[in-house]
Protein backbone atom coordinates (compact mmCIF):
# COMPACT_ATOMS: atom_id res chain seq x y z
CA UNK A 1 0.00 0.00 0.00
CA UNK A 2 1.79 3.61 -0.92
CA UNK A 3 -0.80 5.86 1.05
CA UNK A 4 -3.39 5.80 4.06
CA UNK A 5 -6.18 7.70 4.65
CA UNK A 6 -8.02 8.11 7.61
CA UNK A 7 -11.05 5.75 6.21
CA UNK A 8 -8.28 3.20 5.36
CA UNK A 9 -5.62 2.19 3.14
CA UNK A 10 -5.58 3.18 -0.70
CA UNK A 11 -3.20 1.75 -3.68
CA UNK A 12 -2.43 3.49 -6.81
CA UNK A 13 -4.88 1.95 -8.96
CA UNK A 14 -7.69 3.20 -6.24
CA UNK A 15 -6.54 6.63 -8.21
CA UNK A 16 -8.15 5.94 -11.22
CA UNK A 17 -11.56 6.91 -10.39
CA UNK A 18 -13.27 9.64 -12.25
CA UNK A 19 -11.51 12.99 -11.18
CA UNK A 20 -12.70 16.36 -12.16
CA UNK A 21 -10.74 19.28 -13.34
CA UNK A 22 -7.92 16.69 -15.29
CA UNK A 23 -4.49 17.04 -15.78
CA UNK A 24 -4.39 19.61 -12.93
CA UNK A 25 -5.81 17.79 -10.26
CA UNK A 26 -4.25 14.36 -11.41
CA UNK A 27 -0.97 16.45 -10.72
CA UNK A 28 -1.67 17.83 -7.31
CA UNK A 29 -2.92 14.21 -6.08
CA UNK A 30 0.45 12.41 -7.91
CA UNK A 31 2.32 15.09 -5.81
CA UNK A 32 0.76 14.12 -2.97
CA UNK A 33 0.85 10.81 -3.04
CA UNK A 34 5.18 11.33 -3.90
CA UNK A 35 5.28 13.51 -0.87
CA UNK A 36 3.65 11.13 1.74
CA UNK A 37 5.76 8.37 0.25
CA UNK A 38 9.01 10.39 0.75
CA UNK A 39 7.96 11.44 3.89
CA UNK A 40 7.52 8.01 4.83
CA UNK A 41 10.80 7.16 4.58
CA UNK A 42 12.01 10.24 5.73
CA UNK A 43 14.04 11.28 2.75
CA UNK A 44 14.68 14.60 2.55
CA UNK A 45 13.91 16.95 -0.73
CA UNK A 46 17.47 17.42 -1.40
CA UNK A 47 18.11 13.73 -1.32
CA UNK A 48 15.30 13.07 -3.85
CA UNK A 49 16.19 15.83 -5.49
CA UNK A 50 19.57 14.20 -6.26
CA UNK A 51 18.18 10.73 -7.12
CA UNK A 52 16.30 12.72 -10.34
CA UNK A 53 19.18 14.81 -11.74
CA UNK A 54 17.49 17.91 -9.79
CA UNK A 55 16.94 19.95 -6.96
CA UNK A 56 15.04 20.68 -3.40
CA UNK A 57 12.91 23.11 -5.14
CA UNK A 58 12.24 20.62 -8.37
CA UNK A 59 10.66 18.53 -5.80
CA UNK A 60 8.66 20.50 -3.76
CA UNK A 61 7.42 21.76 -6.98
CA UNK A 62 6.77 18.27 -8.09
CA UNK A 63 4.52 17.47 -4.94
CA UNK A 64 2.48 20.55 -5.05
CA UNK A 65 1.02 19.85 -8.88
CA UNK A 66 3.35 23.00 -10.00
CA UNK A 67 5.06 21.20 -12.75
CA UNK A 68 4.52 18.51 -15.45
CA UNK A 69 6.19 15.31 -14.47
CA UNK A 70 8.58 13.17 -16.39
CA UNK A 71 8.04 9.35 -16.35
CA UNK A 72 11.69 9.07 -15.76
CA UNK A 73 11.14 11.01 -12.61
CA UNK A 74 8.78 9.74 -11.56
CA UNK A 75 10.24 6.04 -12.00
CA UNK A 76 13.21 6.78 -10.22
CA UNK A 77 11.26 8.44 -6.96
CA UNK A 78 9.09 5.63 -6.50
CA UNK A 79 11.94 3.11 -6.98
CA UNK A 80 13.94 5.36 -4.07
CA UNK A 81 10.95 5.19 -1.57
CA UNK A 82 10.79 1.70 -1.87
CA UNK A 83 7.90 0.86 -4.17
CA UNK A 84 8.29 -2.63 -5.35
CA UNK A 85 4.81 -3.37 -6.10
CA UNK A 86 4.67 -3.61 -9.63
CA UNK A 87 1.34 -3.30 -10.30
CA UNK A 88 1.39 0.08 -8.07
CA UNK A 89 4.33 1.35 -9.86
CA UNK A 90 2.33 0.76 -13.34
CA UNK A 91 -0.23 2.64 -11.89
CA UNK A 92 1.62 5.55 -10.78
CA UNK A 93 3.46 5.86 -13.59
CA UNK A 94 0.34 5.89 -15.82
CA UNK A 95 -1.28 8.19 -13.58
CA UNK A 96 1.93 10.63 -14.39
CA UNK A 97 1.30 10.57 -18.05
CA UNK A 98 -2.57 11.04 -17.40
CA UNK A 99 -1.00 14.03 -15.54
CA UNK A 100 0.65 15.25 -18.11
CA UNK A 101 -2.15 15.42 -20.68
CA UNK A 102 -3.16 19.14 -21.97
CA UNK A 103 -6.45 20.12 -20.66
CA UNK A 104 -9.12 21.48 -22.93
CA UNK A 105 -7.88 25.83 -22.16
CA UNK A 106 -4.38 24.66 -23.73
CA UNK A 107 -6.12 25.30 -26.76
CA UNK A 108 -6.00 29.12 -25.77
CA UNK A 109 -1.90 28.94 -24.20
CA UNK A 110 -1.65 32.03 -26.51
CA UNK A 111 -3.57 34.44 -24.49
CA UNK A 112 -3.88 32.55 -20.88
CA UNK A 113 -0.98 33.20 -18.67
CA UNK A 114 0.07 30.50 -16.30
CA UNK A 115 -1.17 32.03 -13.28
CA UNK A 116 -4.51 31.45 -14.59
CA UNK A 117 -4.27 28.50 -16.46
CA UNK A 118 -3.41 26.87 -13.25
CA UNK A 119 -6.80 28.34 -12.09
CA UNK A 120 -8.69 27.08 -14.70
CA UNK A 121 -7.88 23.91 -13.68
CA UNK A 122 -9.12 23.96 -9.75
CA UNK A 123 -12.17 25.83 -11.17
CA UNK A 124 -12.97 22.45 -13.21
CA UNK A 125 -12.24 20.11 -10.45
CA UNK A 126 -13.82 22.26 -7.50
CA UNK A 127 -17.32 20.72 -6.42
CA UNK A 128 -18.06 23.93 -4.80
CA UNK A 129 -17.25 27.55 -5.94
CA UNK A 130 -17.73 30.35 -3.27
CA UNK A 131 -16.77 34.06 -4.29
CA UNK A 132 -17.04 37.55 -3.36
CA UNK A 133 -16.63 40.20 -5.87
CA UNK A 134 -16.33 44.02 -5.70
CA UNK A 135 -16.47 45.33 -8.84
CA UNK A 136 -17.48 42.88 -11.50
CA UNK A 137 -20.26 40.11 -11.92
CA UNK A 138 -18.45 36.38 -11.19
CA UNK A 139 -16.66 35.38 -14.56
CA UNK A 140 -18.69 32.43 -14.88
CA UNK A 141 -22.17 34.62 -14.76
CA UNK A 142 -21.11 36.88 -17.49
CA UNK A 143 -22.68 37.23 -20.93
CA UNK A 144 -20.14 37.78 -23.63
CA UNK A 145 -21.11 41.42 -23.96
CA UNK A 146 -20.19 42.01 -20.38
CA UNK A 147 -17.15 39.93 -20.94
CA UNK A 148 -16.12 41.90 -23.49
CA UNK A 149 -16.10 44.99 -21.71
CA UNK A 150 -14.53 43.92 -19.06
CA UNK A 151 -11.60 42.21 -21.48
CA UNK A 152 -11.51 45.81 -22.79
CA UNK A 153 -10.83 47.56 -19.69
CA UNK A 154 -8.21 44.86 -18.97
CA UNK A 155 -6.66 45.13 -22.31
CA UNK A 156 -7.25 48.40 -23.83
CA UNK A 157 -4.93 47.54 -26.62
CA UNK A 158 -5.51 44.07 -28.00
CA UNK A 159 -6.74 43.54 -31.64
CA UNK A 160 -9.86 42.57 -31.98
CA UNK A 161 -9.21 38.50 -32.72
CA UNK A 162 -7.07 38.63 -29.60
CA UNK A 163 -10.59 40.06 -27.50
CA UNK A 164 -12.68 37.84 -28.97
CA UNK A 165 -10.51 34.80 -28.01
CA UNK A 166 -10.72 35.88 -24.65
CA UNK A 167 -14.63 35.93 -24.72
CA UNK A 168 -14.71 32.92 -25.94
CA UNK A 169 -12.26 30.97 -23.44
CA UNK A 170 -14.79 32.84 -20.73
CA UNK A 171 -17.52 31.58 -22.06
CA UNK A 172 -16.12 28.09 -22.51
CA UNK A 173 -15.51 28.13 -19.10
CA UNK A 174 -19.13 28.75 -17.97
CA UNK A 175 -19.95 25.39 -19.66
CA UNK A 176 -18.99 23.97 -16.14
CA UNK A 177 -22.13 25.17 -14.38
CA UNK A 178 -24.79 23.13 -16.81
CA UNK A 179 -22.33 20.06 -16.98
CA UNK A 180 -23.71 16.50 -16.03
CA UNK A 181 -21.89 16.96 -12.57
CA UNK A 182 -22.07 21.07 -11.84
CA UNK A 183 -20.40 22.75 -8.79
CA UNK A 184 -21.89 24.49 -6.98
CA UNK A 185 -21.59 28.25 -7.30
CA UNK A 186 -22.31 30.61 -4.23
CA UNK A 187 -21.43 34.20 -5.18
CA UNK A 188 -21.90 37.40 -2.90
CA UNK A 189 -21.44 40.38 -4.90
CA UNK A 190 -21.24 44.22 -3.91
CA UNK A 191 -24.45 46.14 -5.01
CA UNK A 192 -22.05 48.45 -7.11
CA UNK A 193 -21.44 45.40 -9.33
CA UNK A 194 -24.99 45.28 -10.07
CA UNK A 195 -25.41 48.90 -10.78
CA UNK A 196 -22.15 49.41 -12.74
CA UNK A 197 -23.59 49.23 -16.33
CA UNK A 198 -20.19 48.20 -17.96
CA UNK A 199 -20.23 47.83 -21.83
CA UNK A 200 -23.41 50.44 -21.68
CA UNK A 201 -26.83 50.20 -20.36
CA UNK A 202 -28.37 47.88 -22.66
CA UNK A 203 -25.76 45.50 -22.45
CA UNK A 204 -25.98 45.71 -18.48
CA UNK A 205 -29.89 44.86 -18.88
CA UNK A 206 -28.74 41.78 -20.66
CA UNK A 207 -26.54 41.14 -18.02
CA UNK A 208 -29.23 41.43 -14.93
CA UNK A 209 -31.46 39.18 -17.23
CA UNK A 210 -28.93 36.78 -17.64
CA UNK A 211 -28.51 36.89 -13.89
CA UNK A 212 -32.16 36.19 -13.55
CA UNK A 213 -31.76 32.92 -15.77
CA UNK A 214 -28.83 31.31 -13.78
CA UNK A 215 -30.21 31.67 -10.35
CA UNK A 216 -32.70 29.54 -11.54
CA UNK A 217 -30.36 26.95 -11.62
CA UNK A 218 -30.29 24.58 -8.56
CA UNK A 219 -26.60 25.02 -8.46
CA UNK A 220 -26.02 28.74 -7.99
CA UNK A 221 -26.65 30.56 -5.28
CA UNK A 222 -26.38 34.93 -5.48
CA UNK A 223 -26.52 37.35 -2.87
CA UNK A 224 -25.87 41.07 -3.04
CA UNK A 225 -24.01 43.21 0.22
CA UNK A 226 -26.55 46.63 -0.41
CA UNK A 227 -24.45 50.00 -0.09
CA UNK A 228 -26.80 50.60 3.20
CA UNK A 229 -24.63 48.19 4.97
CA UNK A 230 -21.82 50.30 5.26
CA UNK A 231 -17.94 48.53 5.91
CA UNK A 232 -18.09 44.79 5.94
CA UNK A 233 -15.27 42.04 6.42
CA UNK A 234 -14.27 41.49 3.09
CA UNK A 235 -12.77 45.02 3.20
CA UNK A 236 -9.72 43.78 1.63
CA UNK A 237 -11.18 43.31 -2.13
CA UNK A 238 -12.62 40.05 -3.88
CA UNK A 239 -11.24 36.39 -3.57
CA UNK A 240 -12.87 32.77 -4.10
CA UNK A 241 -12.50 29.94 -1.93
CA UNK A 242 -12.88 26.42 -4.17
CA UNK A 243 -13.70 23.38 -1.94
CA UNK A 244 -12.73 19.79 -4.03
CA UNK A 245 -14.50 16.00 -3.42
CA UNK A 246 -11.13 14.57 -3.73
CA UNK A 247 -9.33 13.94 -0.35
CA UNK A 248 -6.22 15.13 -1.11
CA UNK A 249 -7.15 18.15 -2.52
CA UNK A 250 -7.30 20.97 0.48
CA UNK A 251 -9.52 23.98 0.33
CA UNK A 252 -7.77 27.06 -1.75
CA UNK A 253 -8.44 30.34 -1.51
CA UNK A 254 -8.06 32.34 -5.08
CA UNK A 255 -6.59 35.97 -4.74
CA UNK A 256 -6.17 37.66 -8.54
CA UNK A 257 -3.79 40.77 -8.38
CA UNK A 258 -3.45 42.63 -11.90
CA UNK A 259 -0.57 40.29 -13.18
CA UNK A 260 -0.09 37.45 -11.18
CA UNK A 261 -2.59 35.57 -8.70
CA UNK A 262 -2.00 33.96 -4.81
CA UNK A 263 -3.39 30.26 -4.22
CA UNK A 264 -3.60 30.21 -0.17
CA UNK A 265 -4.12 26.63 1.19
CA UNK A 266 -2.62 26.75 4.72
CA UNK A 267 -5.43 25.78 7.02
CA UNK A 268 -4.85 29.51 8.53
CA UNK A 269 -4.93 31.35 5.71
CA UNK A 270 -8.50 29.12 4.30
CA UNK A 271 -10.21 29.13 7.77
CA UNK A 272 -9.63 33.34 7.73
CA UNK A 273 -11.52 33.62 4.35
CA UNK A 274 -13.86 31.14 5.38
CA UNK A 275 -15.09 33.02 8.32
CA UNK A 276 -14.72 36.33 6.17
CA UNK A 277 -17.43 34.58 3.47
CA UNK A 278 -19.62 33.50 6.27
CA UNK A 279 -19.79 36.62 7.65
CA UNK A 280 -20.72 38.14 4.14
CA UNK A 281 -23.43 35.73 3.80
CA UNK A 282 -25.07 36.72 6.67
CA UNK A 283 -24.39 40.40 6.51
CA UNK A 284 -25.92 40.47 2.90
CA UNK A 285 -29.22 40.15 1.75
CA UNK A 286 -30.79 36.63 1.54
CA UNK A 287 -30.62 34.63 -1.44
CA UNK A 288 -34.09 34.60 -1.87
CA UNK A 289 -34.36 38.18 -1.93
CA UNK A 290 -32.02 38.30 -5.01
CA UNK A 291 -34.23 37.87 -7.73
CA UNK A 292 -36.47 40.98 -6.37
CA UNK A 293 -33.32 43.08 -6.40
CA UNK A 294 -32.51 42.19 -10.08
CA UNK A 295 -35.90 43.41 -10.70
CA UNK A 296 -35.99 46.59 -9.18
CA UNK A 297 -32.47 47.43 -10.58
CA UNK A 298 -33.58 46.74 -14.11
CA UNK A 299 -36.87 48.62 -13.44
CA UNK A 300 -34.67 51.47 -12.16
CA UNK A 301 -32.70 51.57 -15.32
Amino acid sequence: MIGSHAGGEETARDMFGPHRGGPTVLRIILGSQLRRLREKRQITCEEAGAAIRGSHSKISRMELGRVRFRRRDVADLLTLYGVDDESDKAAMLTLADRANAPGWWHSYSDILPSWFEVYIGLEEAASRIRAYEVQFVPGLLQTEDYARAVTLLGHPTAPGHEVERRVGLRMRRQSLLQSDDPPHLWAVVDEAVLRRPLGGVQAMRRQLRHLLEMTELPNVTLQMVPFALGGHAAAGGPFSILRFAERDLPDVVYLEQLTSALYLDKREDVDHYHVVMERLCIDAEPASKIRDTLNRILNEM
